[in-house]
């Protein structure tokens, strides 16, 4: 397959993943973060070859996975990455708790910056901190980090920020100038940057993403880098994930952690995720137009069938941060739609408070899927 085409629904109803087994077949599911796309055809290869060649063992070193990574943010954008810095594991929500394991002790405080994924809680939990909330600034038309009530949370005490670049929920991709500024907050606060840049590779044409660490000496100190080959190529599944360390004191952290961390990871995912990274651009770039075709898609939808909801098209990702307030649906429009609409969203409390009264909606599918969609929640 050398360009992104989503299956059609009777094909997809055969697939085995949460997505599509959680809920009856007369739902459309639009929740998690998965994608109705076809595997990139270098990627299912490297797969295959794996299988066909018996190679199903425990993963090894994870030296050529950093280089296929190291040479993929050098070729998209300009990021210098030493792959000796790049460390493995099964997938980023398990790089985020076992980060944490090794920088904070138990009670400690954690920010993140709501409406966040939903993780991000569980996860601050999991490694035994606190959750400590600085929600995300709103004017309206625009969202962006609070760097003043985050250096609040920084000078109480708050030892850890768990930075979601870009943003999910929203789609918000930070400028360089803002990264700079959170970096140099970390640095005179002594504060780790975590910081999830799994969605990174799906920006949309003219706006540029930046990797935390790539902005200044201060982020590369203070920072670590999670993400992985799964967002952007559609391998959740697949279990490979990525941490990237570089300075020594980040390094440090990460080859504290025990063995078993990198040991977890998936040789099929290993395989995949650095075919990704090597032989996957061509094929990502029809992702890109697939979604800027979606995305206008939804938008025009939503002003003609459901014009009280509120839609700001996202810089990044295939996820849209929907605001149903307008229509009185209460604090979980989700609920309602699934249950009279048959169309199942991510309800938005649960990404925070500031959730509520939305629904996230995944529109990585078929504009004939998606059209189906909105008709279907307008007549709830």
């Amino acid at each position: 397959m050398t360009e992104a085409q989503a299956d059609g629904l009777d094909q997809l109803r055969t697939r085995t993943s949460v997505k599509w087994r959680t809920y009856p077949d007369d739902v459309l599911p639009l929740w998690v973060a998965e994608m109705d796309y076809r595997l990139a055809a270098p990627v299912a290869e490297a797969m295959i070859r794996r299988i066909t060649e018996s190679d199903l063992g425990y993963v090894s070193s994870p030296a050529e996975l950093g280089a296929a990574f190291a040479g993929f943010v050098h070729r998209t954008w300009g990021w210098e990455v030493d792959p000796g810095g790049v460390r493995m594991c099964s997938d980023v929500s398990v790089a985020i708790v076992e980060t944490f394991r090794r920088l904070i002790r138990p009670g400690d405080r954690i920010a993140i910056t709501p409406p966040v994924y939903t993780p991000f809680f569980e996860l601050t939990e999991e490694a035994g901190g606190q959750v400590h909330e600085v929600p995300l600034l709103d004017d309206g038309t625009s969202w962006s980090l609070d760097l003043d009530g985050l250096e609040a949370a920084f000078a109480s005490g708050t030892t850890v920020f768990l930075l979601c670049n870009p943003h999910n929920p929203v789609g918000l991709v930070h400028s360089a100038d803002t990264l700079r500024r959170l970096a140099d907050l970390a640095a005179a606060y002594d504060v780790t940057v975590v910081s999830d840049e799994i969605h990174g590779p799906l920006v949309y044409p003219g706006v540029t993403f930046t990797p935390f660490l790539s902005v200044s000496e201060a982020a590369r100190e203070h920072g670590i880098c999670v993400t992985s080959a799964s967002k952007a190529w559609n391998l959740a599944g697949a279990k490979c994930a990525l941490m990237v360390a570089q300075s020594a004191r980040a390094l440090a952290h990460l080859d504290a952690m025990p063995a078993e961390v990198g040991a977890r990871t998936s040789q099929l995912g290993l395989h995949a995720s650095i075919a990704a990274f090597e032989q996957g651009g061509p094929w990502l770039s029809t992702v890109h137009q697939a979604l800027t075709t979606t995305v206008e898609l939804l938008g025009t939808l939503l002003a003609q069938e459901l014009p009280e909801v509120v839609f700001r098209p996202p810089s990044a990702s295939y996820l849209a941060w929907l605001d149903f307030r307008a229509l009185g649906w209460g604090d979980d429009p989700a609920a309602r739609i699934l249950d009279r609409a048959r169309v199942a969203l991510v309800p938005g409390h649960i990404f925070g408070d500031p959730g509520r009264g939305h629904a996230r909606l995944n529109f990585a599918c078929s504009p004939e899927v998606l059209s189906q969609a909105i008709r279907q929640i307008r007549a709830c």
